[in-house]
């Protein structure tokens, strides 16, 4: 027994000495990571119906990538609550999986070892219509919808295009009903907006500019015939605006993706018939009410406050806030506080401009009268002149195949230099930073430089029009 036991512990000495004389006698090679380019935190935009090809560049030292690495494509699909996948190399697909950015990952397993690679990228689904300019005209009285592409190709009445029937009569507005970027799963729609009693307004599916539904939808309860006067967004969300002469907000006391969202509840109730021309300043709406013929307010929330606000008392005021008189706004945009000024075309043949100083926030709500005098282009002005303002409260309107600049500062008025050849301006709209006008007459949409000193010349125009536009909107993305 104790023979066997010094032969065991010969043999573990033995073996200690032979391991403790091996350390460092070898070498040790890692296995060679993949290389992948091309695709880490990448955007690919994929056209819908399309093919999809990514091609990253990968290699693998020492080894063949495409024997020794398997690859997955893996696209969440937010709105369903899953992931596709795909695998092998290069994606190759049909791209089906809708518009908006998707995020994805490529996952690389190399073989050899079992190691897994995640490369995050995202795929964003596009469509013809995702980039461009999208015209809304009147063409004998019938709403026409015209698409323009980035490199200038008018595609011209191209809902009737895409699908039988026709767009309602009387086009009045087009309406982009679009989610902020952090909203996802929000819907996203074009209204065109009609003063056509028999079938209303449709919505439109922006992605394919094929009808989605008529605009009664985005009403609870809606009323029997709806006359849009004007709609505009609240805050970039939910839409708010002049419908049947009443106030009407979207709702969003619910989720941006929940079906409810963004739609109108009942009218902001109030003995009113309020004008297309209102104005919301945060804490209050500002409108005029073609039945009491006065300025009346709302509250942040759009409850009815009505003739609540005090007013000019003395009797030099140039005119009653509360009973102004006047029957026929021709445009008003308030400013948040401050100065505003109000244009009326009345049955005495005259144009009346209003001054008013806006003191309406959360603590103060007064409107005090300041001057009250016949406009300097009363005699330009028609019942169908179109108007819009920059910020610094200088106007343009039109007469006719003209336009002039207006400046209430002394009252100068300026001719623009755009010669239309005698076709009537049908709209005008203003960028958001003031430098360009965006001007419709038949058959063409034209762009005015106004920055600085310049006087309105055309910068550039888009021909083959059916009809003349009454609005338009440009599409980044």
């Amino acid at each position: 027994m104790k023979q066997k036991l010094l032969y065991l512990l010969a043999f573990a000495a033995i073996f200690y000495t032979s391991c403790k004389k091996d350390l460092g006698n070898y070498t040790y090679s890692p296995p060679s990571e993949p290389v992948v380019k091309g695709i880490l935190n990448a955007n690919i935009s994929a056209l819908i119906g399309d093919s999809l090809i990514i091609k990253p560049e990968v290699s693998l030292a020492g080894a063949d990538p495409l024997k020794d690495l398997t690859f997955e494509w893996r696209i969440l699909l937010l709105e369903d609550l899953r992931e596709v996948s795909y695998t092998g190399y290069p994606l190759k697909m049909l791209f089906n999986l809708g518009t908006g950015e998707r995020s994805s990952t490529l996952i690389v397993t190399d073989k050899r070892n079992g190691l897994i690679y995640k490369y995050k990228f995202k795929i964003t689904g596009t469509t013809q219509f995702s980039q461009g300019t999208l015209i809304l005209s009147d063409d004998g009285g019938t709403a026409k919808l015209s698409f323009v592409k980035p490199d200038n190709t008018v595609l011209a009445n191209i809902y009737e295009s895409l699908q039988t029937g026709s767009l309602p009569k009387n086009p009045v507005q087009l309406y982009y009903s679009k989610p902020l970027p952090y909203q996802l799963l929000s819907k996203e729609e074009y209204w065109i907006l009609c003063n056509d009693p028999s079938t209303g307004s449709v919505i439109v599916n922006p992605s394919t500019l094929l009808y989605k539904d008529n605009f009664r939808s985005q009403f609870f309860l809606p009323a029997s015939t709806i006359t849009p006067g004007r709609v505009e967004t609240l805050m970039g969300t939910v839409a708010q605006g002049v419908i049947n002469g009443k106030l009407f907000i979207g709702v969003q006391s619910t989720a941006p993706f929940a079906p409810d969202y963004g739609k109108f509840a009942n009218e902001q109730n109030g003995d009113y018939t309020l004008s297309p021309y209102f104005t919301y300043g945060g804490a209050f709406y500002l409108g005029y009410d073609l039945k009491s013929k006065s300025l009346v307010t709302f509250d942040g929330g759009g409850n009815y406050l009505g003739k609540t606000y005090t007013s000019s008392t003395l009797p030099t005021a140039p005119f009653d806030p509360k009973n102004i008189g006047l029957t026929n706004p021709i445009y008003m945009k308030a400013s948040s506080a401050g100065t505003t000024y109000a244009f009326f075309k009345e049955p005495d043949g005259n144009t009346y401009e209003l001054r008013f100083n806006n003191q309406l926030t959360a603590d103060t709500k007064s409107i005090v009268a300041e001057e009250k005098r016949v406009f300097a282009g009363s005699s330009l002005v028609q019942a169908d002149s179109k108007w819009v303002r920059n910020s610094i409260n200088v106007f343009y309107f039109s007469s006719n195949d003209k336009i002039y600049r207006y400046n209430p500062i002394g009252q100068n008025l300026e001719l623009q230099e755009a010669d239309f050849a005698g076709k009537k301006i049908s709209m005008i709209k203003i960028s958001d930073d003031g430098n360009k006008l965006y001007v419709g007459v038949a058959g063409a949409l034209h762009t005015l430089d106004i920055s600085g000193t310049k006087k309105g010349n055309i910068l550039s125009t888009i021909n083959g029009i059916p009809g003349s536009p009454v609005d338009f909107l440009i599409r980044a993305n």
